[in-house]
C-alpha cells in the first residue's frame, strides 16, 4: 500500500525542488517505470503487457464505436499486422497520419503542429524508440500535466478491427508513431473514448507547458498577424477551429468552400506574397483528416497564384493532402479562435529580446473553507487564496516600455481520473496593488481596495490569462471560481521580465494532480453497486460495502464497521486527498481486507470474535510486523476496547494505519534514520491521516 495523498504532496513539493516534473527528469506516470518495466521484460523474455491500461473494453470506452463493433476489436501488435514495422518512417511529418473512427482531430491538429517544431516533438515522442534493438513491446512518451513533465508508459497492442487500425493511421501501413503517441495520451485521458471532442489548447499545452493565448477571430486586432509572424519564427505552436460549436465531433458538415464545420485545424504557416504589386498576407492551414481543402481564393488551384511574383511561387503547392492557403480577411471570417501556445512569452507580449522570469503556485479551492466564489460576495470572496506576488525594478529594453511585463496564467484542474468526467468551472482572478504587509487579507480590504487587473471575464475553460504593464511594487492575487463552494484543484503561474516572487498568503497547504490508475483485476464486482455516478466510494458507501460483505466468521463482539472508521480508511486510502476512493483505490483496500480478515479469524483461536493482546501480536507478526510490549500495549489502548481486546474492524484499520505510517516514514527520510517536516507539512499529514 502506498503513502497517502498528504505524504504524496510533501514529496512532490520536494521533488519539484530537486527538478522533479522538468522536461529532463519527468515524473513517473501512475508510478510506472519504463526503463525498469523494461530491463524486466528483457530478463524473463516477455513482451509487455500493460495493466494500468490494459488491451480491453474499457480502455476503448464507451462512444466511439458502435457496441456491436466493441465486441469485434482484437488488440494486435504491430508485428502482427505488417511484416516489418517501423516507429518512424522518414521522419515524422504532419502528412504521415489520417483520423480514424474518433472525434479527437482537436489532438490531432495538435499533433500536426508538433511536427514542425522538431526540438519539442523529439522532447514527446522519444525518436530513438524502435521495433528492432531490444524490442519487448514497451514505448513512452512524455507530456506535460498541470505544472510537471510525466513520463506515460504503454504496451503497444492497439486496437483494430478486421486486421486494420480502428483510430488514428499513418498512410505508410507500417508506421507507428501516431497510434502509438495516440494511445499514450488516450492513457493519460482515461480511455479512448474520453478523447472524443475537446479544444486544440489542451493538447498544444500538454505538448509544451508554454503559456496559452486564445485570440477572437471575430474582432481581430491589429497586431493578430504581429503575433502570427512571430510564433511562426520561434517555437511555437498554433491551432484553429471553425465556427458551429465544439471540435471534435465526427458528423463534421463539409461546406461549399471546401472547410468542415465544428473541426480544429493547425497553422502551419504564415506569409506575404505581392500579386499584381500589392502585398497579400496568407496563412496556410492543415486538416488532421489528411485531405480536404479549402477550394476559393488562395487554394492550390486558385488563379490568383499565376498572378503573384515568381519568386512567390514556391508557396503555391498542388496536393490533396490537407494543407492550403488563404487569406488573413478569409482566415479570420471562417474560423472562430486563434491558438497559440509557445515556450517564449515574448511571441505573446509583442515585446522584443526581453527575458521572463516564471513563478509557479499550486493551489486548490476547498469546499466550506477557500472555495469563496467571486467578488459578488465579498464575505465569502475574501476567503479564497490569495497570492502576494513582489515585482522587482530591472532594467527594459527602451522598446519595451508600452508593452505587458507582466503574464498572469490560472489553469483548473479536475480531481476526476476520466476526461469526460471533469467538468470546467467558470474561474477568474482579481489583482490588487498592497500597501501593509498583514498576511490574510479580510474582507475590509477587498471593500476598500481599488483592483488594478482582472482576467476579462469568468470562463469555463481548463486554462486562462492575461497581459499586464505593472510598475514595480506588491500585488495580491486572488483566483477563484464564479460560484463558491466549488472544489478543483489550481496551477497559478507568473510570467515577468522583472524579477518577481510569488508567496501564499492565504496559509493553506497545496494539492497534487489526482492519480487513480486503473486495475486489470476482474474478480471485484462490489465496486459499481456501491460507487456513485462519478465512480467514487465515500466513507458511507464504503460502510455499506465493508458491512454488507465482509465479515465471514464469528463477530458476535462486533458492531460493525462505524462510519468514523471508514473516514479513517478512506483518509488512508485517499491518493487525491479528495475524501473518497476511485475504483482502483477501494480495489486495493478490498483486497487489503479480505487478506487481513483471513489473519483475523485465523489467529481468533478463541473463536471469541475478537483478538487479545497475544493473538493481536501473533496477527500482526502474519501480517508482517514485529511490535515490542509497550507498542502492543499502545495499540491495544488505541484500537482496543476496556478489556484491550479488538474487533476485525479495529484491526484493520490498525495495521493499515500502520503501514501506511511506516512507508509515509520510508518515503518521507529517503530511507534514512531521520525525518524532518516543517509545521504546516506535519499538521497537513497527521490531521487527515
Amino acid at each position: 500500500m502506498p503513502a497517502p495523498g498528504v505524504c504524496l504532496n510533501i514529496l512532490s513539493e520536494r521533488n519539484l525542488k530537486d527538478g522533479l516534473g522538468s522536461p529532463n527528469n519527468p515524473e513517473k506516470f501512475l508510478d510506472q517505470d519504463f526503463q525498469q518495466l523494461k530491463q524486466l521484460c528483457l530478463k524473463e523474455r516477455l513482451r509487455f503487457r500493460d495493466n494500468l491500461f490494459p488491451p480491453e473494453m474499457k480502455s476503448i470506452g464507451f462512444g466511439p464505436l458502435k457496441r456491436d463493433d466493441l465486441w469485434r476489436v482484437v488488440w494486435k501488435r504491430p508485428h502482427e499486422l505488417v511484416q516489418n514495422p517501423v516507429y518512424i518512417a522518414q521522419g515524422a511529418s504532419r502528412f504521415d497520419f489520417l483520423q480514424g473512427r474518433l472525434g479527437n482531430c482537436w489532438f490531432l491538429a495538435s499533433v500536426g503542429a508538433l511536427t514542425f517544431q522538431r526540438q519539442i516533438m523529439k522532447q514527446v515522442i522519444h525518436e530513438e524508440q524502435s521495433f528492432a534493438e531490444n524490442y519487448v513491446g514497451i514505448f513512452h512518451f512524455k507530456f506535460w500535466r498541470f505544472g510537471s513533465w510525466v513520463d506515460v508508459v504503454i504496451d503497444d497492442k492497439l486496437p483494430t478491427i478486421d486486421g486494420r487500425l480502428i483510430f488514428v493511421q499513418s498512410k505508410m501501413p507500417n508506421e507507428f508513431w501516431p497510434a502509438l503517441l495516440e494511445k499514450a495520451y488516450a492513457k493519460v485521458c482515461g480511455s479512448y473514448a474520453d478523447m472524443d471532442a475537446g479544444n486544440i489548447c489542451e493538447a498544444l499545452m500538454d505538448f509544451t507547458g508554454g503559456p496559452h493565448m486564445t485570440i477572437k477571430l471575430s474582432e481581430p486586432s491589429e497586431k493578430l498577424w504581429d503575433i502570427m509572424r512571430r510564433a511562426c519564427q520561434s517555437v511555437s505552436l498554433m491551432g484553429c477551429g471553425t465556427r458551429g460549436g465544439e471540435a471534435g465531433l465526427l458528423q463534421n458538415n463539409v461546406l461549399p468552400n471546401g472547410l468542415v464545420e465544428m473541426h480544429a485545424y493547425t497553422v502551419t504557416g504564415v506569409a506575404e506574397v505581392v500579386c499584381k504589386g500589392r502585398p497579400v498576407k496568407l496563412v496556410r492551414i492543415f486538416n488532421p483528416w489528411g485531405h480536404g481543402e479549402w477550394n476559393r481564393d488562395w487554394s492550390d488551384r486558385s488563379p490568383l497564384w499565376e498572378l503573384v511574383r515568381p519568386e512567390d511561387q514556391k508557396c503555391k503547392v498542388v496536393l490533396d493532402n490537407g494543407e492550403f492557403w488563404m487569406s488573413m480577411e478569409d482566415f479570420c471570417k471562417n474560423y472562430s479562435d486563434l491558438d497559440i501556445c509557445c515556450s517564449d512569452v515574448n511571441v505573446l507580449a509583442g515585446s522584443h529580446s526581453s527575458s521572463w522570469e516564471t513563478e509557479v503556485h499550486k493551489g486548490q479551492w476547498v469546499i466550506g473553507t477557500t472555495a469563496g466564489g467571486c467578488s459578488n460576495d465579498i464575505d465569502s470572496f475574501s476567503r479564497n487564496p490569495q497570492f502576494r506576488v513582489t515585482l522587482k525594478e530591472t532594467g527594459e529594453d527602451p522598446r519595451d516600455k508600452s508593452s505587458s511585463n507582466l503574464l498572469v496564467s490560472l489553469i483548473q484542474k479536475s480531481h476526476k481520473r476520466n476526461r469526460h468526467l471533469a467538468t470546467n468551472l467558470h474561474i477568474g482572478f482579481i489583482i490588487y496593488e498592497l500597501k501593509d504587509q498583514r498576511e490574510k487579507f479580510p474582507a475590509s480590504f477587498f471593500r476598500n481596495t481599488r483592483l488594478v487587473g482582472k482576467n476579462e471575464s469568468y470562463i469555463n475553460a481548463r486554462e486562462i490569462m492575461e497581459l499586464f504593464r505593472f510598475k514595480a511594487g506588491e500585488y495580491l492575487i486572488v483566483p477563484s471560481t464564479f460560484h463558491p463552494n466549488e472544489a478543483a484543484s489550481f496551477l497559478l503561474t507568473v510570467y515577468s521580465k522583472t524579477k518577481a516572487t510569488i508567496e501564499d498568503s492565504s496559509g493553506y497547504g497545496i494539492t497534487r494532480s489526482k492519480i487513480i490508475p486503473r486495475d486489470n483485476d476482474e474478480s471485484f464486482q462490489l465496486f459499481s453497486k456501491y460507487a456513485d455516478k462519478y465512480g467514487e466510494v465515500d466513507a458511507e458507501g464504503l460502510q455499506k460495502l465493508l458491512n454488507e460483505n465482509l465479515y465471514a466468521g464469528p463477530s458476535q463482539k462486533t458492531t460493525g464497521f462505524s462510519l468514523d472508521l471508514c473516514k479513517i480508511i478512506v483518509a488512508l486510502m485517499d491518493l487525491s486527498v479528495t475524501g473518497k476512493l476511485s475504483e482502483f483505490e477501494c480495489l486495493r483496500l478490498w483486497k487489503r481486507a479480505v487478506f487481513l480478515k483471513d489473519i483475523f479469524y485465523g489467529k481468533d483461536v478463541s473463536h471469541t470474535g475478537s483478538l487479545s493482546l497475544n493473538e493481536l501480536r501473533n496477527a500482526l507478526n502474519v501480517a508482517g510486523f514485529i511490535l515490542s510490549d509497550s507498542m502492543l500495549n499502545l495499540m491495544a489502548l488505541r484500537y482496543g476496547n476496556s478489556n484491550g481486546e479488538i474487533t476485525l474492524e479495529n484491526f484493520i484499520v490498525l495495521v493499515l494505519r500502520m503501514d501506511c505510517m511506516a512507508k509515509t516514514f520510508k518515503r518521507l527520510s529517503a530511507g534514512g534514520p531521520n525525518m524532518m517536516l516543517g509545521e504546516n507539512e506535519w499538521m497537513h499529514l497527521t490531521m487527515y491521516s
